[in-house]
């Protein structure tokens, strides 16, 4: 089989991409690469702790490669340390990247782009397949999530912390993605069958973060719910 490292997230994609593969014979995941802000040391968008992302990991039983990115990185400097990492990657033998991309024409194609001038290719599991049968699947086969963050364009700071099942899904406007394809919500997943046993977890406090853009062009105010380890 093809050896591969899967993007992780810690959410409820990067999950299903990750099952997907693992029940078909063509791609052998190795490892998992997740991107951590330098300064906070949390998950990129999904703001889950470091500590809580190595017991994550250390459930589902795979190694765990970690890039370190400034808060504040341009797309100049992110594509120079993600092709350091990759680079990397291939030299212990990884030859395909895995992404739990779904429907987003534009991130496949830079993706695919990015990884191709470097001699890597990538491979998309979920690729455009319908979110709301993906969710009831994803609930279905035991997996558990719950989400970290909302994007307030979107959803009310209600969602945030709630646990995916049937009544979130059903909660959910109509204008939002079953999946939260395009942004609307993050989440982190704690059990499943990806999962040695489930990760122990306390939820904290809700924060609003607010980021300074052109609001025409750029989502500005999430909220997020912290999670601690136990």
């Amino acid at each position: 089989m093809k050896k591969a490292w899967l993007n992780w997230s810690s959410g409820k994609d990067s999950a299903m991409a990750l099952y997907h593969v693992q029940h078909e014979d063509e791609y052998s995941v190795e490892k998992l690469f997740t991107t951590l802000s330098d300064t906070h040391q949390r998950v990129s968008m999904h703001g889950l702790r470091k500590d809580l992302l190595l017991k994550q990991v250390e459930c589902i039983g795979l190694p765990l490669h970690i890039a370190d990115l400034s808060t504040d990185t341009s797309l100049e400097t992110y594509n120079k340390v993600m092709e350091e990492e990759c680079l990397k990657l291939k030299k212990e033998g990884f030859t395909h990247s895995v992404f739990g991309d779904i429907f987003l024409e534009d991130l496949r194609e830079y993706r695919e782009q990015q990884l191709k001038s470097i001699g890597l290719e990538c491979v998309f599991p979920l690729w455009q397949k319908d979110t709301a049968k993906l969710m009831r699947e994803f609930l279905d086969l035991g997996f558990k999530a719950i989400v970290v963050c909302t994007n307030s364009k979107y959803l009310d700071d209600s969602f945030c912390g709630r646990v995916i099942d049937s009544d979130f899904l059903k909660d959910l406007p109509a204008n939002v993605d079953p999946c939260g394809e395009n942004g609307e919500f993050h989440t982190f997943v704690f059990d499943g069958p990806i999962f040695t046993h489930p990760v122990n977890f306390k939820i904290g406090e809700k924060h609003i973060k607010t980021y300074d853009s052109e609001a025409d062009k750029w989502d500005n105010r999430f909220c997020y719910c912290d999670l601690l380890p136990e």
